[in-house]
Parts: structure tokens; C-alpha cells; sequence
């Protein structure tokens, strides 16, 4: 026997079933955070990348009233932790601390197993910061050109550190060679606090085109010496300290933060941690730590967000292939 259900009655219980999965996620994400959320970073700890997100976390923890902690995934040029972001579930629980190495990748790897673009949701940019050129004690050179000079009557002797291929650390240098001329040998490290410093103190290595929150410490306490930073502009955290275009005309790099999530994540929670970022910016405690790090604040919504690492992708792709930098 077959019970007659009247179309009426159908038709509301199809449009209930239908809503159960909006009305659970509205729920869940009404209700986040229930459990500790995880910020990766795919760098070592100490560098500039892991700084940022240590001072994020502990915002983040105490705005949403949740543990939020950061989890240093090292290696491959921030893919293994990047893989590991856009794999997990898109509930909000697992975020990435997303820099230029992410926009960098997609042109400078020929292959990879994501597409981040594709496989991400932005939530929010946090600041842009610039690069600085440092050397060590060692190195018998206090400007950009007496530096040059250097190189030119060292060939194959003159080494930069960077944090893995495809980093903007790297690319940093790599642009600067393209423009120069000069010969630099690379020699990367799983982030720059894992020994890049301590070489660069020592001699190992000659230079390197650091983001400058890892780097400001070394240059205030003396141990290595600022010749320029990257951007256009000079960083007010380094007076006195030109720009690398006043040598090099057109030379130009930065880095930035921001917070990514896994593709499909739920708006509700991607604007609640958007609007918690955005709160800390401004907050005069939390902005007066990232300004100390040379930092210029991005904030903004996550749209704006998205919108930047797309130009950045696009940026760093003419970049590269005009200046024929390939992964080694």
C-alpha cells in the first residue's frame, strides 16, 4: 500500500529538508569557536612569518574567548603547510598565515597540488611590510653600491640566505641580481630563524633580503648592519636607511600577512574573524607591536583581501618570467 502524501504537505517538508544544511551551518557558526583554532605557518619559528601570527593568535584568543594557537609547518617554500590548510575541513578551526611565498608559488613552481587561489577563502589582510637588505659584520659595505663593488670583485664567493625557493626573501634577491648584474649564490634555509642569522653573524653568508619583523632585532642590537630596505618608500622604523630604487632604479618588494582559510568555509565565520583582525588593528596595544615591526596595516574585508593576493599572484608572475627566475 502506498501512502498518498498531499502535494502541499510535500512540498513544505522538501523545502525543510532542503534548509537543514544552512540552518546547521548558520548553528555551528553561530556557536564558533567551541574548540581551539590553529593558525599554520610554513616557516620555522622565530622568523618574521611566525611573529606575525604569534601576535594574531593571541588576539584572536582572547577576542574569542578560544585557544588560539600557531603550529610551524616548515619547508618546501610554505606548500607542505599550505597543503595541509586547503585539505582541512572548512569549519573555521584550521587557518593559514598566508604571505607572498602563497602568491609567489603559483607562477614559480610549475606544478603543485593546489591551486590557492581556487582552494582558499581569504578572510583578511593584516600589513604589508618591506624587505631589508643586511649583511653582517663582516661584510666591507655600508651602502648599496660599496656592496655591489664588493660582489663584482668577489664572483662566486658571495653568498645570500634565503628562506626556501620562491619565498619573497628570495625573489628579493633574485630581483636584485636580474637588475644588477651582480653574482649572488643562494643558500636556503627552513625559514631564516633556522640559522640564517647566525650564518649571516659569522660570515657563512654575506647578505640577505629579509622581511624586516625578523630582522629589525639583529639591525637595533647591532648585529647586522641595514643597507636598504625594499619598497619605494623608506620605513620610519629605520631612519636613515634608503631604498634599494635609489641605486636601482625601478627595484621593488615587499612582504605582507594576512589570514586564509580552506575553500567553502562558512561566510558567517570568515567575517567574524575578519571583524575580530580588523578590531585588533586599530587596537593601540596590538597596532603599536605590529608598527614596531615595520608593519603598514592592510585590514579591510575579506573580498579586499582576496582581491589583493590575486594582484600580488599576478604581480609576481610578470616578475619572474621577465626575469627568468626558476626554481633550483
Amino acid at each position: 500500500m502506498h501512502l498518498k502524501i498531499p502535494r502541499r504537505l510535500f512540498l513544505h517538508l522538501a523545502a525543510g529538508v532542503a534548509a537543514l544544511p544552512a540552518i546547521s551551518s548558520g548553528t555551528c557558526a553561530r556557536s564558533y569557536p567551541t574548540r581551539p583554532i590553529r593558525i599554520l605557518v610554513g616557516f620555522s619559528a622565530g622568523g618574521a612569518v611566525d611573529i606575525v601570527a604569534r601576535l594574531i593568535a593571541e588576539w584572536l584568543s582572547a577576542r574569542l574567548q578560544q585557544t588560539v594557537f600557531v603550529e610551524d609547518r616548515p619547508g618546501a617554500a610554505t606548500n607542505i603547510a599550505t597543503e595541509v590548510m586547503v585539505h582541512s575541513p572548512p569549519d573555521g578551526y584550521t587557518l593559514l598565515l598566508t604571505n607572498p611565498t602563497n602568491a609567489i608559488n603559483a607562477t614559480f613552481y610549475e606544478k603543485l597540488p593546489y591551486d590557492f587561489l581556487r582552494d582558499s577563502d581569504p578572510v583578511v589582510g593584516i600589513m604589508r611590510v618591506p624587505n631589508v637588505m643586511v649583511v653582517g659584520p663582516s661584510v666591507p659595505a655600508n651602502t648599496v653600491p660599496e656592496f655591489i663593488a664588493y660582489a663584482n670583485a668577489n664572483p662566486g664567493k658571495v653568498y645570500y640566505a634565503s628562506s626556501g625557493n620562491g619565498t619573497s626573501v628570495h625573489m628579493s634577491a633574485e630581483l636584485f641580481k636580474a637588475m644588477t648584474h651582480v653574482e649572488l649564490l643562494n643558500v636556503t634555509y627552513r625559514g631564516m630563524a633556522g640559522g640564517a642569522y647566525t650564518d649571516l653573524m659569522t660570515g657563512r653568508v654575506q647578505v640577505a633580503f629579509d622581511n624586516l619583523p625578523g630582522s629589525i632585532g639583529y639591525v637595533r642590537a647591532g648585529k647586522l648592519r641595514a643597507l636598504a630596505v625594499t619598497t619605494t618608500t623608506a620605513s620610519d622604523v629605520l631612519p636613515g636607511v634608503p631604498t634599494v630604487a635609489e641605486f636601482v632604479p625601478g627595484y621593488e618588494a615587499a612582504a605582507w600577512y594576512g589570514l586564509s582559510a580552506p575553500k567553502s568555509t562558512p561566510i558567517e565565520i570568515i567575517e567574524r574573524l575578519n571583524k575580530e583582525v580588523n578590531a585588533g588593528l586599530v587596537d593601540s596595544d596590538l597596532r603599536t607591536r605590529l608598527d614596531d615591526l615595520g608593519g603598514m596595516m592592510l585590514g579591510g574585508s575579506p573580498g579586499d583581501f582576496g582581491k589583493f593576493v590575486a594582484e600580488e599572484t599576478d604581480k609576481w608572475a610578470k616578475v619572474i618570467r621577465a626575469a627568468g627566475i626558476k626554481a633550483t
